[in-house]
């Protein structure tokens, strides 16, 4: 991909998906986002790399610092950087052109302390104040770990400048951090009049994991344990996107049973995601039934897991080269046999959501994004599905073996949560048909090729489709084949700003309702 009007010098990296990387002036990285948003493209993911590991004299480097943005088009993933001086590490904001940039920058700037000039908003968003004094964490003086021990002197957090709302009759409710339910901290500010929500703006990184650090602690086999750990819901998109990157930095051919079983082990993860989310959704408008029928129905679909890959998750199942476990074909026939029962009753309980009436009442118009709005905000995913964004990775960019799958994507305009739901039915559909598909047409031979590094500095990109939208890995490693700098990128980046305006002129009880709609990942977030 190069964005339209530029002349860059493009490399393009050895991987499945067709990604390309360029080093930019200033002048070329604004350039680069205007011309990109102006052809119709997305921002996929934006980060920050000290590049001082590779500087053996040290001091007054132009580039020892570097910002990268990865944009998504018709044609591709493109990775562009920028190196920045490292006595004062900046750069032109992005948010300017696509506004989901500035959380990721005010990220960037917490973790690494390069500072966005002209940024709509500097406020801290990872570092909430009680991060020990010195280097930033991503710097390569910080030291390996921040001190755990509890102190008197402990300092609290900061108080956070929260944007206030006046008028007559406004007065604030403050959700969380800490919730009634077992689900991670996230905190939600409701300026309302009455029960109607005039504004919400959400505080997350309370579960910050510090795990851009870890990644440079391993080894790089032994790296994709911790990426199926970014975000447990989606285990299998995340260790196949780590894996991807890594495989391109060294040039590793995965064997083509490994795809295949990849693929299959991704549509379970759809699948099983989907139908937690269809009862949860039933039950948060008072349809208790439904989520009793998708809760059993997802329990027997992750125990087919369990058997078939030996785990409920089919966690630590992608492996680099390939993966670790090889269903038995006894496994395959209960997979079709399981495919074909589930179709039948999800389809029994689509028709019980469409006729029932009170759901529909809570579901249409409820939490609504619309088309215009989405694509100006880079809503992406199956929410971005469910607001026309019509982007899926295994239909825009297809790679082995959804190059011989023809997915058909599923999308909707209206934008609310009746959409969101129809997505999920429509893909959970879909992804039934592509794992009959995958086990048809298995081919034999091996599951895993050995990864071999190249004995010189080397990069890699992953990307692949998981439930909730795009995940991104971009991966540098040294000579010796040491991970220097990995950063992962969950699609929760892009949409939760998004719900911040999809709740507003909705009343407060309608919130769990939308936010459940969207099912955003808070792990995947706060790494």
């Amino acid at each position: 991909m190069k964005p339209a009007g530029l002349d860059l010098a493009f490399e393009t990296l050895p991987a499945p998906l067709a990604i390309s990387r360029a080093r930019v002036t200033r002048a070329e990285w604004s350039a680069a986002a205007q011309a990109t948003a102006a052809a119709g493209g997305r921002l996929v993911a934006l980060w920050g790399s000290d590049r001082r590991w590779s500087d053996a004299q040290g001091g007054g480097r132009a580039d020892a610092f570097a910002v990268c943005a990865a944009y998504a088009s018709s044609d591709g993933l493109a990775w562009i950087e920028l190196g920045l001086d490292e006595s004062a590490p900046a750069c032109p904001a992005l948010d300017g052109v696509f506004p989901c940039a500035n959380r990721m920058q005010r990220a960037a700037a917490d973790l690494l302390g390069v500072a966005f000039e002209g940024g709509r908003d500097t406020r801290p968003w990872l570092d909430h104040g009680v991060w020990p004094t010195g280097p930033r964490p991503l710097r390569v003086e910080a030291p390996p770990r921040a001190p755990v021990a509890a102190r008197a002197d402990d300092p609290v957090p900061a108080d956070y400048p929260f944007v206030r709302v006046e008028g007559n009759g406004v007065h604030e409710i403050a959700v969380g951090p800490v919730h009634a339910g077992i689900i991670e901290p996230g905190h939600f500010r409701f300026s309302v009049v009455g029960e109607k929500v005039l504004r919400l703006e959400q505080r997350l990184g309370y579960v910050h994991k510090g795990i851009e650090r870890r990644f440079t602690e391993l080894a790089p086999l032994d790296a994709h344990r911790l990426a199926g750990r970014v975000s447990g819901d989606s285990t299998v998109a995340f260790a196949w996107a780590w894996c991807m990157a890594l495989e391109s930095a060294s040039g590793c051919a995965v064997p083509e049973r490994a795809l295949w079983l990849r693929a299959l082990m991704l549509e379970r993860e759809r699948v099983a995601n989907h139908l937690g989310d269809l009862g949860a959704l039933g039950n948060d408008a008072g349809l208790a039934f439904g989520l009793a029928q998708f809760s059993r129905l997802r329990e027997d679909w992750q125990r087919l897991s369990l058997d078939a890959f030996g785990h409920r998750l089919m966690m630590d199942r992608v492996v680099p080269g390939g993966v670790a476990a090889d269903p038995t074909p006894a496994a395959l026939d209960r997979m079709r046999v399981q495919c074909d029962a589930i179709e039948r009753e999800v389809r029994e309980l689509r028709a019980v959501y469409d006729e029932h009436a009170g759901l529909q009442d809570r579901f249409m118009g409820t939490g609504q994004v619309t088309p215009q709005l989405a694509s100006r905000l880079g809503l992406t995913g199956l929410a971005g599905r469910a607001s026309g964004q019509a982007a899926d990775l295994r239909c825009d960019q297809p790679w082995r073996p959804y190059d011989r799958l023809e997915v058909s994507m599923v999308t909707r305009r209206s934008g609310d949560v009746a959409a969101r739901v129809s997505v999920r039915f429509g893909e959970t559909l879909e992804s039934l048909r592509l794992i009959r598909a995958l086990a048809d047409g298995l081919p034999a031979g091996a599951v895993r090729s050995e990864v071999r590094f190249p004995g010189n500095a080397s990069v890699g990109a992953g990307c692949v489709e998981g439930w909730r939208g795009e995940v991104f890995v971009a991966l540098e490693l040294d000579a010796g084949g040491r991970i220097r700098r990995c950063h992962c990128h969950d699609p929760s980046w892009q949409n939760w700003p998004v719900l911040e305006h999809a709740v507003i002129g909705n009343i407060v009880p309608d919130f769990p309702l939308i936010n459940k709609s969207f099912n955003l990942s808070y792990s995947g977030h706060d790494l």
